[in-house]
Protein backbone atom coordinates (compact mmCIF):
# COMPACT_ATOMS: atom_id res chain seq x y z
CA UNK A 1 0.00 0.00 0.00
CA UNK A 2 1.44 3.84 -0.79
CA UNK A 3 1.36 6.48 1.15
CA UNK A 4 -0.42 9.64 0.46
CA UNK A 5 1.42 12.75 0.45
CA UNK A 6 1.06 13.72 4.52
CA UNK A 7 1.87 10.41 5.93
CA UNK A 8 5.50 10.68 5.81
CA UNK A 9 5.43 13.85 7.78
CA UNK A 10 2.96 12.42 10.16
CA UNK A 11 5.12 9.36 10.87
CA UNK A 12 8.01 11.64 11.28
CA UNK A 13 6.30 13.88 13.76
CA UNK A 14 5.01 10.91 15.86
CA UNK A 15 8.30 9.50 16.40
CA UNK A 16 9.65 13.27 17.02
CA UNK A 17 6.77 13.19 19.72
CA UNK A 18 7.02 10.26 21.36
CA UNK A 19 10.60 9.97 21.72
CA UNK A 20 10.92 13.44 23.32
CA UNK A 21 8.18 12.57 25.42
CA UNK A 22 9.82 9.32 26.94
CA UNK A 23 13.12 12.14 26.98
CA UNK A 24 11.53 14.73 29.37
CA UNK A 25 10.68 12.18 31.67
CA UNK A 26 14.16 9.96 31.49
CA UNK A 27 16.89 11.84 32.03
CA UNK A 28 19.27 8.33 31.36
CA UNK A 29 17.37 8.04 28.05
CA UNK A 30 18.04 11.25 27.18
CA UNK A 31 21.87 11.01 28.16
CA UNK A 32 22.02 8.26 25.75
CA UNK A 33 20.45 9.54 22.37
CA UNK A 34 21.69 13.47 22.70
CA UNK A 35 24.65 14.91 20.31
CA UNK A 36 27.46 14.26 22.42
CA UNK A 37 30.67 15.28 20.18
CA UNK A 38 33.26 14.04 22.55
CA UNK A 39 31.15 10.89 22.98
CA UNK A 40 30.93 10.31 18.88
CA UNK A 41 34.41 11.07 18.99
CA UNK A 42 35.81 8.90 21.53
CA UNK A 43 33.09 5.63 21.67
CA UNK A 44 31.84 5.85 17.82
CA UNK A 45 28.80 6.75 18.71
CA UNK A 46 27.50 8.11 15.24
CA UNK A 47 23.88 7.19 16.42
CA UNK A 48 23.83 10.34 18.48
CA UNK A 49 23.93 12.49 14.96
CA UNK A 50 20.28 10.62 14.05
CA UNK A 51 18.83 10.36 18.00
CA UNK A 52 19.73 13.55 19.06
CA UNK A 53 17.29 14.85 16.31
CA UNK A 54 14.34 13.07 17.36
CA UNK A 55 14.75 14.77 21.25
CA UNK A 56 13.62 17.73 22.67
CA UNK A 57 14.35 20.27 24.99
CA UNK A 58 10.75 21.00 26.18
CA UNK A 59 7.18 21.16 24.80
CA UNK A 60 7.69 24.36 23.21
CA UNK A 61 10.95 23.58 21.37
CA UNK A 62 9.00 20.59 20.46
CA UNK A 63 5.66 22.42 19.24
CA UNK A 64 7.45 24.73 17.10
CA UNK A 65 9.69 22.19 15.56
CA UNK A 66 6.86 20.13 14.50
CA UNK A 67 4.07 22.84 13.69
CA UNK A 68 6.83 24.22 10.93
CA UNK A 69 7.62 20.38 10.16
CA UNK A 70 3.80 20.10 9.18
CA UNK A 71 3.26 22.45 7.14
CA UNK A 72 6.76 22.82 5.22
CA UNK A 73 6.87 18.83 5.17
CA UNK A 74 3.65 18.13 3.93
CA UNK A 75 3.95 21.02 1.26
CA UNK A 76 7.66 19.37 0.13
CA UNK A 77 6.10 15.62 -0.49
CA UNK A 78 3.09 17.18 -2.44
CA UNK A 79 5.89 19.37 -4.70
CA UNK A 80 8.56 15.73 -4.40
CA UNK A 81 5.57 13.80 -5.63
CA UNK A 82 3.52 15.99 -8.78
CA UNK A 83 7.20 17.05 -9.82
CA UNK A 84 8.37 13.22 -9.94
CA UNK A 85 11.45 14.05 -7.87
CA UNK A 86 11.33 10.63 -5.83
CA UNK A 87 8.63 10.94 -3.42
CA UNK A 88 8.83 9.60 -0.29
CA UNK A 89 12.15 7.71 -0.73
CA UNK A 90 13.54 11.38 -1.67
CA UNK A 91 12.01 13.48 1.16
CA UNK A 92 13.35 10.49 3.98
CA UNK A 93 16.83 10.79 2.18
CA UNK A 94 16.44 14.53 2.88
CA UNK A 95 15.51 14.57 6.33
CA UNK A 96 17.90 12.06 7.84
CA UNK A 97 20.76 13.45 5.85
CA UNK A 98 20.11 17.01 7.28
CA UNK A 99 20.23 15.46 10.48
CA UNK A 100 23.99 14.26 10.08
CA UNK A 101 25.00 17.07 7.66
CA UNK A 102 23.89 19.52 10.35
CA UNK A 103 25.58 18.55 12.86
CA UNK A 104 28.71 17.52 11.23
CA UNK A 105 29.97 21.55 11.93
CA UNK A 106 29.14 21.13 16.23
CA UNK A 107 30.73 17.87 15.77
CA UNK A 108 34.04 19.25 14.45
CA UNK A 109 33.93 22.30 16.60
CA UNK A 110 33.28 20.69 19.95
CA UNK A 111 34.43 16.83 19.76
CA UNK A 112 36.83 17.70 22.59
CA UNK A 113 34.53 19.25 24.75
CA UNK A 114 33.28 17.10 26.76
CA UNK A 115 30.48 19.33 28.14
CA UNK A 116 28.74 20.23 25.14
CA UNK A 117 25.57 18.57 23.60
CA UNK A 118 23.00 19.47 21.80
CA UNK A 119 18.92 18.50 20.47
CA UNK A 120 16.23 18.99 18.48
CA UNK A 121 15.24 18.05 15.12
CA UNK A 122 15.73 21.95 13.80
CA UNK A 123 18.76 21.18 11.38
CA UNK A 124 15.89 18.86 9.42
CA UNK A 125 13.40 20.72 9.44
CA UNK A 126 15.34 24.28 8.23
CA UNK A 127 16.35 21.72 5.21
CA UNK A 128 13.00 20.64 4.72
CA UNK A 129 11.92 24.86 4.72
CA UNK A 130 14.58 25.86 2.35
CA UNK A 131 14.06 22.76 0.09
CA UNK A 132 10.39 24.06 -0.53
CA UNK A 133 11.34 27.86 -0.84
CA UNK A 134 13.44 26.71 -3.88
CA UNK A 135 10.11 25.74 -5.55
CA UNK A 136 7.95 28.53 -3.53
CA UNK A 137 10.27 31.63 -3.26
CA UNK A 138 7.77 34.55 -2.81
CA UNK A 139 5.34 32.02 -1.21
CA UNK A 140 3.85 33.81 2.16
CA UNK A 141 5.61 32.95 5.49
CA UNK A 142 4.34 34.68 8.82
CA UNK A 143 7.32 35.31 11.59
CA UNK A 144 5.53 34.80 14.89
CA UNK A 145 2.47 34.37 13.21
CA UNK A 146 1.91 38.06 12.15
CA UNK A 147 4.76 39.68 9.85
CA UNK A 148 4.08 38.59 6.57
CA UNK A 149 7.13 38.45 4.31
CA UNK A 150 8.42 36.12 1.17
CA UNK A 151 9.89 33.01 1.73
CA UNK A 152 12.91 34.29 0.07
CA UNK A 153 13.64 37.30 2.22
CA UNK A 154 13.08 34.82 5.43
CA UNK A 155 15.43 32.43 3.73
CA UNK A 156 17.70 35.59 3.57
CA UNK A 157 16.94 36.84 6.63
CA UNK A 158 17.32 33.68 8.34
CA UNK A 159 20.95 32.89 7.35
CA UNK A 160 22.51 36.07 8.18
CA UNK A 161 20.11 35.68 11.79
CA UNK A 162 22.39 32.15 12.53
CA UNK A 163 25.58 33.42 10.78
CA UNK A 164 25.76 36.25 13.51
CA UNK A 165 24.08 34.40 16.19
CA UNK A 166 26.51 31.23 15.65
CA UNK A 167 29.91 33.82 15.93
CA UNK A 168 28.22 35.18 19.40
CA UNK A 169 27.54 32.04 21.01
CA UNK A 170 25.48 33.31 24.08
CA UNK A 171 21.79 31.65 23.65
CA UNK A 172 22.59 27.70 24.21
CA UNK A 173 21.25 27.78 20.61
CA UNK A 174 22.82 25.24 17.87
CA UNK A 175 22.60 28.29 15.51
CA UNK A 176 25.64 26.28 13.18
CA UNK A 177 23.22 23.42 12.66
CA UNK A 178 19.99 25.37 11.73
CA UNK A 179 21.96 27.19 9.09
CA UNK A 180 24.26 24.15 7.67
CA UNK A 181 20.48 21.69 7.20
CA UNK A 182 18.98 24.82 5.75
CA UNK A 183 21.76 25.08 3.66
CA UNK A 184 21.94 21.19 2.69
CA UNK A 185 18.34 21.20 1.85
CA UNK A 186 18.44 23.66 -0.70
CA UNK A 187 21.25 22.33 -2.13
CA UNK A 188 19.71 18.47 -2.04
CA UNK A 189 16.58 20.15 -3.94
CA UNK A 190 19.06 21.75 -6.48
CA UNK A 191 20.81 17.97 -7.02
CA UNK A 192 17.75 16.18 -7.22
CA UNK A 193 16.31 18.19 -9.31
CA UNK A 194 19.31 18.10 -11.88
CA UNK A 195 19.37 14.32 -11.79
CA UNK A 196 15.74 13.28 -11.34
CA UNK A 197 13.91 15.94 -13.75
CA UNK A 198 15.99 18.79 -14.90
CA UNK A 199 12.80 20.30 -17.23
CA UNK A 200 11.51 21.27 -13.05
CA UNK A 201 14.29 23.87 -13.55
CA UNK A 202 11.76 25.79 -15.52
CA UNK A 203 8.90 25.57 -13.05
CA UNK A 204 11.66 27.32 -10.38
CA UNK A 205 12.58 30.21 -12.71
CA UNK A 206 8.91 30.82 -13.51
CA UNK A 207 8.29 31.33 -9.93
CA UNK A 208 11.16 33.09 -9.52
CA UNK A 209 9.71 35.86 -12.12
CA UNK A 210 6.60 37.35 -10.11
CA UNK A 211 8.41 38.42 -6.75
CA UNK A 212 6.45 39.72 -4.05
CA UNK A 213 8.22 41.35 -1.07
CA UNK A 214 5.69 40.33 1.47
CA UNK A 215 4.79 36.99 -0.50
CA UNK A 216 1.88 35.33 -1.78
Amino acid sequence: MGFDYKSITVILIAINVIISLIGFSNRDFMRKLIMWPYGVKRQQQYYRMVSSGFLHADYIHLFFNMFTLYFFGTNLEFIFSQLHLGSEAAYLLLYFMALVVSDLPSYLKHQNDSGYQSLGASGAVSAVVFAVILFNPWGAIYIYGAIKISALVYAVLYIIYCVYMGKQGTDHINHDAHLWGAVFGLLFAIVLVAFMNPGAFQFILDQLKNPSLFGR
